[in-house]
């Protein structure tokens, strides 16, 4: 096979590939990193990347695997990972000149799981500062979406959206707080997941909120997300907050067979002018073609989920402040602009705001339960507009301002991460603008199962992950 053409393999082709021997896991490797070398100059996906450690590690995999030892579909895969989890030997920056010299002496769990299955890591993916979202300096370049570089690929995981979308990784390993999976997954066309909290191991991880963060993959195609979960997924003694539940066979619910699915529609994040009009036309189309694939469609009532973002902005900066309590006293000055004001307008924030969005947080949970007592998943847009233009100055110029992000994208990711469940965002179309629009698809706790059998029924009648950016 003509090695130019590998990274434009899906991770299961490739993994398929690798497992018969015609591809080897070094001859993909080097390709990716040939691409890495030609494409991310004008994307800054990475920060650091990790050549001799891959080539290394991907000619023991092609080992292992020549001598029988093959130990599934991640096995010689070469995988970028954001630079919020610990990697041994190799420096985790957070995003930030702050860490620029913390080289850590072991890997975060994740890391660990993918060697583990066999991945090949390339490198380390640019960030928001302290995976705290619009942060306005990026310190090693700023991330550019791949489908018009004028534009964001999405806050937070920037660079796994990036890197994923532009094929200068098979899959990548990003983190969502209050959205930033599932966004950058919209922002550039692709499939990412936030799995149910408590499904994936935090040890290892910087981090943002202690009560939302968790891993999870970002990935071209649901089957690339899939597999990519299932090897980073599981109970790990060294975080307390994940469950001892067993990680399903995600490959085996894929059937595309949804005809028994009861899908449910939130009528107040679809029908509303909240939503750009291309977004919502593109989701009302998605939202057809599930109907015609035999799933039950029907409306649904979330009252309060109008009210998400503030209610997630009011809880993520008082646990960001705890997080970043020494850092602010150590050297505030040295922050992002724009993270630095959210650190401050977290630590005055009045107690009994907090309490207050803590309580709403619960009354949404329970609304949004009690909707999937009715039905298997909910869909809507994952965020109400396409991708942003870069910002050309930081901090904001008015209270409108402010108030407009609420009621924008955050709005659309933030109720499924406050309610502590799975959400995946899967490419549902493109604007006339030729920019990515995507669906999502919310389940039950820990059945990200259902959530993988619908996007991907819906992926495998539908072309558009086949499209390329124009990178």
């Amino acid at each position: 096979m003509d090695r130019e053409q590998i990274p434009f393999l899906s991770a299961t082709e490739l993994g398929n590939l690798i497992k018969s021997r015609e591809v080897s896991p070094v001859e993909a490797t080097q390709a990716y990193l040939d691409r890495i070398d030609k494409v991310d100059g004008k994307l800054n996906a990475y920060i650091t990347v990790c050549r001799d450690e891959a080539l290394a590690d991907a000619r023991r995999a092609e080992g292992e695997i020549a001598a029988g030892g093959y130990k599934g579909p991640m096995h010689g895969i070469p995988v970028g990972v954001k630079d919020q989890f610990y990697t041994k030997g190799i420096r985790t920056t957070g995003g930030s000149n702050i860490l620029k010299d913390l080289v850590p002496d072991e890997d975060a769990t994740v890391v660990a799981n993918l060697k583990q299955a066999g991945a090949v890591l390339l490198g380390k993916l640019n960030m928001s500062e302290f995976a705290m979202g619009d942060a306005f300096h990026h310190p090693y370049g700023r991330p550019r979406n791949p489908w018009d570089l004028s534009r964001n690929p999405g806050t937070s995981s920037s660079g796994s959206g990036a890197a994923t979308a532009a094929f200068l990784c098979a899959t990548s390993l990003g983190e969502d707080t209050g959205g930033s999976i599932r966004g950058p997954a919209a922002f550039c066309g692709l499939t990412g997941i936030r799995p149910s909290w408590g499904r994936v191991s935090r040890y290892g991880v910087l981090g943002a909120s202690w009560s939302m963060d968790i891993a999870g993959p970002i990935s071209r195609t649901v089957a690339d997300c899939a597999i990519t979960l299932a090897a980073i997924a599981g109970y790990d003694p060294k975080d307390p907050y994940t469950w001892d539940v067993p990680v399903p066979d995600y490959l085996a619910a894929m059937t595309g067979d949804i005809g028994e699915i009861k899908v449910g529609v939130i009528r107040e994040r679809v029908y509303t002018d909240a939503v750009d009009p291309d977004i919502r036309d593109g989701v009302v189309k998605a939202i057809s073609v599930l109907g015609e694939l035999g799933a039950n469609v029907e409306e649904i009532s979330i009252p309060l989920i109008a009210d998400s973002a503030p209610i997630s902005a009011a809880v993520t900066a008082v646990d960001a402040v705890n997080v970043h309590r020494q850092g602010m006293r150590d050297h505030l000055d040295q922050y992002d602009h724009n993270i630095r004001i959210r650190l401050l307008t977290g630590s005055v924030m009045p107690a009994q705001a907090h309490q207050k969005a803590v309580r709403l947080r619960e009354m949404l949970r329970r609304q949004i339960l009690e909707a999937l007592e009715k039905v298997d998943v909910l869909v809507m847009p994952t965020s109400s507009i396409p991708a942003s233009l870069l910002p050309t100055k930081a901090g904001v110029n008015s209270k409108e301002e402010v108030l407009e992000g609420f009621a924008g994208r955050r709005g659309f990711t933030a109720p499924f991460n406050l309610a502590s469940l799975p959400a995946l965002s899967v490419g549902c179309g493109f604007t006339p603008e030729n920019l990515p629009i995507g669906l999502q698809i919310a389940g039950k706790p820990f059945d990200e199962s259902t959530i993988f059998q619908v996007a991907h029924a819906y992926q495998q009648a539908t072309d558009w992950h086949t499209r390329r950016p124009p990178v």
